[in-house]
């Protein structure tokens, strides 16, 4: 790490290497380059900017916590109208390494599926041997995304979907009482 916090974007710490006496602060920012092959990994149109910065603080002589904050600027297709919606990001991001960390007990069950019982600190993880800042901000990044990011004006009217060769449903066939209400005019018809 340089004096001035600035590490490189794909740079890999050595846990082991690093001082267990004293906080370490970082700051990463990809460059142009890394900004575009980041936005294909991701299958998004865009991510302008992003910025990891934080510190890892020891715990003990063996463990870390790294306490940071990812900011970025991501353009992503509106899910109504394929628009492009811009999104600002900035989340905190922590991570506990420990060199004591009990992996997850998987458990096998019906129809030969495994059944993994989350705790409930999903911060922490084991200890690596090395640590590559960038994984942790594009991590991060995914999970600070928005699922579904929609453009303020983006409105659908009516939505069909069906098989081919056969009559579309449409949003009244779907609404729960469209069958009762069929079947009150029926019979209001026949008196």
């Amino acid at each position: 790490m340089s004096k001035t916090g600035l590490t490189e974007w794909g740079t890999t710490l050595r846990l082991k290497d690093l001082s267990a006496s004293r906080t370490h602060k970082f700051k990463i920012e990809p460059a142009p380059e890394q900004l575009h092959a980041l936005a294909e990994e991701l299958g998004i149109d865009a991510v302008r900017k992003v910025r990891f910065s934080g510190e890892l603080r020891p715990l003990g002589q063996q463990d870390w916590h790294l306490v940071g904050e990812i900011g970025a600027t991501v353009t992503q297709p509106c899910v109504a109208t394929l628009q492009p919606v811009v999104t600002r990001i900035d989340d905190p991001v922590e991570r506990k390494y420990l060199s004591d960390f009990k992996e997850l007990d998987a458990e096998l069950v019906e129809d030969g599926e495994t059944e993994i019982e989350m705790p409930e600190d999903d911060t922490s993880e084991a200890l690596p041997a090395t640590l590559t800042l960038s994984e942790v901000a594009i991590e991060a990044l995914v999970l600070a995304l928005p699922d579904y990011p929609r453009a303020p004006d983006a409105t659908l009217e009516r939505t069909q979907f069906t098989e081919t060769g056969k009559e579309a449903l449409t949003d009244d066939d779907v609404k729960p009482f469209a069958g009762l209400k069929a079947l009150r005019d029926k019979l209001e018809k026949g008196d």
